[in-house]
């Protein structure tokens, strides 16, 4: 919104318009009650009002909001709740910009937050808050407006602005809420000062990470620290303070070659439900199998290929093993792969993963001293073709293969297997790629995005002519 001013410069009175900030209240009614009226700037209002509801508990998914209206032209918004709203609800008056309102925030039963294993990268923090100042378009217009946005390694997910800071946070809640985006472990970077209800607010959203141009109050520190979050103040141009969890944050994720560790590719199924062999399949202008190698020989001073068939894979400079428990599936490659290693440990991928994350592998190889076996769990559960392996599981591995079971997961009771959590994996990896792998046409096809009933029928009409 534009006004009309006089701007005073040189000693004179000059005349101008420029914009200023507007302030909007919104009374609120939930099931038929009215409940509080929030005072905020006036755009995207749904998802104010929805993430006011999220953070003060009356609603956790996007179903427990049966209906939400809001009429701009007369500040108000109705709600109907799948749930009831408490009666004689005690409002505490917090200290967000313009006096905020607070139901529920239990300061003292806050959920620990999970952060990543591999901690937060500084670089990482500078990017977001970057990406915040370039998207906050109503500062740059007019100031007196707080902005906040969150993210993770890989970038900005969402951004809010509002003159309320505490406001920002509830918009982002809401648009996280309707659009199903889960918060947990991401970090959030503001432009205004870290109290207790902003603390509070992040914890139930999962938030491991809080930044602030500006400062934190003593009381969110002590709140940040018990509730596992990493709190930054003061950041600005190429420093900040860091004020809880300081183990957390580190300089930058390592580049060189991971020492003590060869990179183990295994290379020996039948590919019976793809019918052809999955290493050599192209996608992406590369092999499955140039991708992978390509990606540990970043990572690995060594690289072996477990084959049986080392002809298929003459072009590939490392040296090819084959099994020394011949046809008994993926333990027995893990085995060879661990016999012929120079290193003391490997690392393994299996040939139908081309999405490997060097950034995933040495986070992964950083906990390389937590067990015999580190072994990340992704939400479809043990990934143990994309796991670090001791020479120390040796012995394990040949009694099990000796006694004729195939199963990796046999040998775990008799070596010390460290589980990385999916929580911790989410930060590794957060769309959990470096997971897939392809193990049938049709998940191929769609890799690709083409159509796999189609090359179906080329493949039965082949095999027709092929008598």
């Amino acid at each position: 919104m534009n006004k009309s001013t006089y701007r005073y410069e040189n000693g004179r009175l000059m005349p101008r318009s420029c914009g200023v900030v507007e302030e909007f209240p919104v009374r609120l009614t939930v099931n038929g009650k009215p409940l509080a009226t929030l005072v905020a700037s006036p755009h995207q209002l749904n998802f104010l009002v929805a993430g006011f509801l999220r953070l003060q508990g009356f609603a956790e998914t996007i179903d427990d909001i049966l209906s939400l209206g809001v009429c701009s032209d007369f500040g108000y918004a109705d709600v109907r709740l799948q749930n009831d709203v408490p009666d004689n609800l005690a409002p505490t008056l917090t200290s967000g910009c313009g006096t905020g309102i607070s139901f529920n925030l239990d300061m003292g039963a806050l959920p620990a937050v999970q952060t990543v294993s591999r901690g937060f990268v500084a670089d990482e923090v500078f990017r977001l808050m970057r990406a915040l100042a370039e998207r906050t378009e109503r500062y740059r217009n007019h100031g007196g407006i707080h902005s906040a946005a969150v993210g993770d390694q890989n970038g900005l997910l969402l951004c809010a602005e509002d003159i309320g800071r505490h406001n920002t946070l509830d918009r982002i809640a809401g648009e996280a809420l309707f659009k199903e985006i889960d918060l947990h472990g991401k970090m959030l970077v503001t432009s205004g000062r870290v109290s207790t209800e902003m603390v509070a607010k992040a914890a139930r959203l999962g938030i491991a990470l809080i930044a602030s141009r500006t400062s934190p109050t003593d009381m969110a520190i002590r709140m940040a620290a018990e509730a596992g979050i990493v709190l930054i103040g003061y950041l600005r141009g190429e420093h900040f303070e860091v004020y809880s969890h300081p183990e957390r944050v580190v300089a930058s994720l390592p580049t060189g070659k991971v020492a003590g560790v060869t990179g183990v590719i295994l290379a020996g199924g039948e590919s019976r439900r793809m019918g052809c062999e999955k290493s050599l399949l192209p996608v992406h202008g590369a092999r499955f199998i140039d991708h992978i190698h390509r990606t540990l020989s970043d990572v690995f001073d060594e690289v072996l290929l477990v084959t049986n068939s080392p002809e298929l894979y003459v072009e590939i400079p490392c040296r090819k093993v084959p099994d020394i428990y011949h046809a008994q599936g993926a333990l027995a490659g893990i085995h060879s792969g661990l016999a012929h290693a120079r290193s003391e440990q490997v690392f393994v991928v299996a040939c139908d993963m081309p999405f490997v994350s060097a950034t995933a592998v040495r986070s992964l190889c950083a906990l390389a001293g937590e067990g015999d076996v580190v072994i990340p769990r992704s939400e479809r559960g043990a990934e143990p073709l994309h796991a670090l392996y001791h020479k120390s599981c040796l012995p394990a591995m040949e009694r099990v293969l000796d006694a004729g079971r195939k199963r990796i997961v046999h040998f775990f009771p008799d070596v010390a297997v460290h589980e990385v959590a999916p929580e911790q994996v989410v930060g590794i990896d957060p769309d959990g790629r470096s997971f897939l792998n392809i193990n049938t046409p049709e998940e191929y096809y769609a890799l690709r995005g083409e159509k796999p009933a189609l090359r179906e029928e080329d493949a039965r009409r082949k095999a027709v002519m092929a008598g």
